[in-house]
């Protein structure tokens, strides 16, 4: 892990941990246990190092992506084990969606520094390409709008296993969204 990354994991923490406030040059310091000034270095603004942050959050997962890899045909059951694995992949990063959800908030009015969080960021088409490519495997009919779809049921339920905000049971929200799919999907009887 080079030096950038440190900082930024350190970012990561301290926003996890203490909220958006605490995401000081001197705290990142700190946090990743080097001199003082070495944050300024690599982020000579605050700016710049929220950047470095959103950066680093973005590039994990573009990195848990590219690991997953859905078959030409599934079974609904398949679809639901793959998406609920790829969101326990992703919460693994507590820290890191913690500080996610953290930023998006406190971000709302920077676009800039916003995007790579949102619908806006290349990662964001490639989390909505592979959801098309499960919903494709099983063989949904209106792949563009039931991925976005499930994409952002995807992120609710990191949502609520990363702020702890209630039980929530993955697996049968899953189900029952690709249930509903088929039903809406289907003709009438």
């Amino acid at each position: 892990m080079g030096r950038r990354d440190e900082l930024a994991e350190a970012g990561v923490r301290l926003l996890a941990r203490d909220g958006i406030r605490a995401l000081t040059h001197r705290a990142v310091d700190v946090e990743a246990g080097l001199p003082a000034g070495s944050t300024t270095y690599y982020a000579r603004t605050r700016r710049e190092l929220t950047g470095l942050v959103v950066a680093h959050i973005t590039e994990q997962l573009a990195s848990d992506l590219r690991e997953l890899s859905i078959p030409a045909s599934l079974e609904d059951a398949t679809a639901v084990q793959i998406a609920s694995a790829f969101l326990d992949e992703i919460a693994r990063r507590e820290d890191a969606q913690a500080a996610r959800f953290a930023l998006l908030f406190e971000l709302r009015g920077d676009d800039e520094l916003r995007g790579p969080l949102t619908a806006a960021d290349p990662v964001r088409f490639a989390l909505i390409d592979t959801a098309r490519a499960i919903l494709d495997a099983i063989g949904v009919a209106d792949l563009q709008e039931a991925a976005v779809d499930m994409v952002g049921l995807i992120d609710a339920l990191l949502l609520y296993r990363t702020a702890g905000a209630g039980p929530v049971d993955p697996t049968r929200v899953l189900t029952a969204y690709l249930t509903g799919l088929r039903r809406v999907g289907s003709p009438p009887a």
